[in-house]
């Protein structure tokens, strides 16, 4: 399914008029979110788990005992952009329950345009102190080339010098984010993340900082979270987000959100829907800004749960 969806998309992108966006509106400061997160607008810090806990908070691995494999793809369709992805995460085979994950992603952005590529592998660890208390941090690696003339926020002229390279990387390292969790009570969890604290000192790389506070159970989950953005403008910028999930008959988990940028001077409404089963999950969220610059995303996603099929266990 995401294979044909990527060759619908991919075909008449090459052909496409530039995006009318500013770039880092389709950018969306280079995150990865996969469809539970766009689904509840980024308010996914504390209750995150499996392969959305990778992207969001590194400790939140560790919060459930899985074995995952997980693909996603996301449409920005005013911003001619196009993110596909993979992703596991292992929270079983460790003896000493140390929970490791993987994802690598590719993104492209505005190829008549800004003509942005982007390819961005993450590596996650996890430790469970305590029923109550999680600790993670995951090593980011990023490679971004542009060749293309971005016309940036304030609809300036195409410019050379922010043409980029023409195939060599204009930003590429690694860095690393960290994050904990507490949750007091099973239904309560609190948590603090940090992206990017090596401080690159770019914007596709930004410094940011924030956390969230959610209560959740089995069958339904709300949120909200708050984040400063030290890097992408010239001053701290924040965002809030606010999110809530419910299951319906145990298998369609409901969700909708709210998401305003103080950087972009956006408010976005989020809303997804899924089928869950004991082998398998699907999954589709639309975000769209309602007020600034008009941006539309789709996000898709799949996952396999790899320890429903019996060969693996769970250490007690």
């Amino acid at each position: 399914m995401l294979a044909g969806l990527a060759l619908v998309a991919i075909s008449p992108a090459a052909h496409a008029d530039p995006s009318k966006l500013p770039p880092e509106v389709g950018y969306n400061y280079g995150a990865t979110e996969a469809p539970r997160t766009a689904g509840m607008a980024g308010a996914l810090r504390a209750f995150s788990n499996s392969t959305d806990a990778l992207f969001m908070n590194p400790a939140n691995m560790a919060s459930s005992r899985v074995y995952h494999l997980a693909a996603l793809a996301q449409i920005w369709p005013e911003a001619s952009r196009q993110t596909y992805g993979a992703a596991i995460v292992d929270s079983i085979v460790s003896t000493s329950r140390l929970a490791g994950g993987l994802a690598a992603s590719w993104t492209g952005q505005d190829p008549s345009g800004v003509d942005r590529s982007a390819f961005d592998v993450r590596f996650a660890l996890a430790f469970p102190f305590s029923d109550h208390f999680y600790l993670g941090a995951t090593g980011r690696y990023l490679s971004l080339k542009q060749n293309g003339y971005p016309k940036g926020l304030y609809d300036l002229a195409p410019s050379l010098a922010a043409g980029g390279e023409h195939g060599n990387a204009i930003s590429q390292g690694i860095t690393f984010d960290a994050g904990a969790t507490l949750k007091p009570i099973e239904e309560l969890a609190i948590s603090i993340v940090g992206s990017n604290l090596t401080n690159p000192g770019t914007s596709f790389l930004p410094l940011m900082f924030g956390g969230g506070i959610g209560y959740g159970t089995t069958d339904f989950t709300v949120e909200a979270d708050g984040l400063a953005d030290f890097t992408t403008y010239g001053s701290t910028k924040a965002r809030a987000m606010l999110g809530g999930e419910y299951l319906v008959g145990d298998h369609v988990p409901l969700r909708l959100g709210y998401r305003y940028d103080q950087g972009a001077e956006s408010h976005a409404v989020t809303g997804g829907l899924g089928y869950l089963d004991s082998a398998y999950s699907i999954d589709l969220a639309v975000q769209r800004v309602v007020s600034g610059a008009a941006a539309t995303a789709i996000i898709i996603g799949f996952q396999y749960h790899v320890e429903s099929g019996g060969s693996l266990t769970p250490e007690e």
